[in-house]
């Protein structure tokens, strides 16, 4: 029940920046922006999505009394796209890109979104960031990271746009 809301209210929020889920594993929850369709803003859509769930948990929490946490990663790059299997078919993504973004969550800190420097460089006009001193990744190296202050243009509009909108509108916070 309770993961069910949350999840909900993430693809409610997904719809309404017209942003792709993939997929949910278990407590995970993956999306992108750019496909199937590309678009010039997709890190700036996908950061709105960030900021929109970490209202939404906290909306969450309060209606349901609970102290759920969560962690984002987002890196901007190239993937595979595809239909894969022979039953229960899914449409997947894969790709250096992938793991990626599942290192920046991974290794990031509750509450917060922790992007890498190309996600940072599409996004860096529209809003702040705090250098983290890089990610040591498997293969790669150390990578530089940034989190994401909320404070900027886009971050006002995601916080009051899914408060007042999205996060009332689909029931989320009513018991």
């Amino acid at each position: 029940h309770m993961l069910n809301r949350v999840f909900s209210a993430f693809d409610d929020l997904a719809f309404h920046l017209k942003l792709e889920k993939i997929k949910t594993i278990g407590d995970a929850y993956m999306l992108v922006g750019g496909l199937p369709i590309a678009r010039p803003d997709h890190a700036h859509a996908c950061l709105q999505l960030g900021l929109g769930m970490i209202t939404a948990l906290e909306v969450v929490n309060k209606s349901l009394g609970c102290g759920l946490q969560m962690r984002i990663g987002i890196h901007s790059g190239p993937v595979a796209a595809g239909v894969i299997g022979k039953r229960k078919f899914a449409y997947d993504i894969w790709g250096d890109t992938v793991n990626t973004a599942s290192r920046m969550e991974s290794t990031g800190q509750a509450g917060c979104i922790q992007v890498s420097q190309s996600t940072y460089e599409f996004a860096r006009e529209y809003f702040h960031f705090e250098p983290t001193g890089g990610v040591d990744c498997k293969g790669i190296g150390l990578i530089p990271s940034y989190l994401v202050s909320y404070t900027g243009r886009y971050a006002a509009y995601a916080h009051r746009t899914f408060n007042k909108c999205d996060l009332v509108e689909y029931g989320l916070g009513q018991a």
